[in-house]
């Protein structure tokens, strides 16, 4: 076993020990942040919605800033 005096200690940054430390004060976090998710993003899309969507899409003018006058 060769042993490396030059071999610095792992480097941890102050962001990862606060996320350490809470995630260690409050274990149920990552739960929470999951139910969250769900309740935000994961939704299933029908797509006869998806293609109702797509096709009242109105088109953008080139130079949206344009006024009709």
């Amino acid at each position: 076993m060769s042993l490396n005096i030059f071999r610095r200690p792992d480097y941890r940054s102050d962001a990862t020990q606060f996320i350490d430390q809470l995630k260690a004060d409050k274990p149920v976090l990552e739960s929470e942040q999951r139910q969250g998710r769900e309740l935000l993003w994961d939704k299933q899309v029908s797509r006869t919605e998806q293609q109702d969507f797509q096709a009242g899409r109105v088109a953008q003018k080139p130079y949206v800033y344009q006024t009709l006058a």
